[in-house]
């Protein structure tokens, strides 16, 4: 059986791809089918995309893209399965989408772990909106074979349009990749401070700015407290004690397993319910207590006070890292109990069956 990836992102540089799909490659290698990826975008390419400036440029690469897209078309006769994530192309109708399932009849499994039917920007301008052909989402639910989705919130909106709805959640490779002892040199937590760290893209710095003051207030209180940020742009944020470390895929492990407690701020609306919980599955694997909103998925991973704590208010934040700071022994029974909880439910191993059941 052979299977054509057509995905959005260069290999290995897209967390969403990396954690939802690449990590099984060698797994449906050892069961029979055989892989063909192509990306949209090349590396260089897509950091061109989400650049600022350089249109004319950027007007290539989507022709290249595109151009690739028409060439992929001429070759799908010889694939059982088509597994597209989120979008054959970032702009336009589904016009790729619906000609390989309506003219080819390929089977499409079709893979999103955001609410992407929804826009996750304040004040959109509608021509964004309209190229981003957000409804084309609800079509290809239509179309497809079956539907890979993140978490609940995002299998019960595919639910409205298909039967076939998966829920196949992101997962972690808590054997060769996130594995603590594999990093026990570098751990933190022998140090005379204690480092509450956030990673994340430039997407999404804009969270922390939520439970900013709540971290102000901690960095009065606990004179050795630190925080870690790392990301692919430098955060801006009102405190003193704060380590900026540019994310690289060569040592993201490394840089995580530094801090003693991970964060996870959210809005509480519809975009945030379709996140699939990856920060906090990241720091719990790594056994990193984890403090997160009680946004969607969130509420499903974290048991308060077990494996985690869930934060509604500044208050709650403060209380619960003030907690956490206060005494190691709850880091360490938190942290293992997180770890439990993603090898038991959210790993690779504990998923394979799930992900395979896509292609049967």
């Amino acid at each position: 059986m052979k299977i054509l990836f057509l995905i959005p992102y260069p290999l290995k540089e897209s967390p969403s791809q990396r954690f939802r799909f690449e990590q099984y490659f060698l797994l449906l290698e050892s069961n029979g089918y055989q892989s063909t990826v192509q990306s949209f975008f090349n590396s260089a390419e897509w950091t061109l995309f989400y650049s600022k400036g350089n249109a004319i440029k950027k007007f290539i690469a989507l022709l290249r893209g595109y151009l690739k897209r028409i060439v992929s078309l001429f070759n799908l006769g010889s694939y059982d399965y088509v597994f597209i994530h989120r979008e054959v192309t970032p702009i336009g109708p589904p016009l790729f989408e619906w000609v390989i399932a309506k003219v080819f009849r390929k089977k499409i499994i079709f893979d999103f772990d955001d609410a992407i039917w929804l826009t996750d920007k304040e004040n959109e301008h509608w021509i964004t909106g309209m190229l981003r052909w957000r409804s084309k989402t609800a079509s290809i639910c239509r179309w497809s074979y079956k539907i890979s989705c993140g978490n609940a919130f995002l299998a019960n909106y595919a639910k409205s349009f298909h039967d076939q709805v998966v829920i196949n959640p992101t997962t972690i490779d808590t054997v060769h990749l996130h594995k603590r002892e594999l990093y026990s040199t570098i751990q933190n937590q022998s140090s005379e401070f204690v480092t509450i760290g956030w990673t994340g893209s430039h997407s999404t710095l804009k969270y922390l700015t939520l439970v900013e003051s709540a971290l102000q207030n901690l960095e009065q209180r606990f004179p050795h407290l630190r925080f870690l940020i790392i990301a692919d742009r430098q955060p801006d944020l009102s405190l003193s004690r704060l380590e900026f470390q540019p994310w690289n895929i060569q040592t993201e492990i490394s840089d995580l397993v530094k801090m003693d407690i991970g964060i996870m701020p959210l809005p509480d609306d519809l975009w945030s319910k379709g996140k699939c919980g990856f920060k906090a599955l990241q720091y719990m694997a790594l056994q990193i207590p984890c403090v997160a909103s009680p946004v969607g998925v969130n509420t499903e991973i974290i048991q308060q006070g077990v494996n985690g704590f869930l934060a509604a208010s500044l208050s709650e934040w403060e209380e619960y890292l003030a907690r956490l700071i206060l005494y190691p022994d709850l880091r360490i029974k938190i942290g293992m109990a997180g770890f439990q909880t993603v090898q038991k439910s959210y790993s690779v191993t504990s998923n394979e069956a799930t992900f395979l059941s896509l292609f049967r």
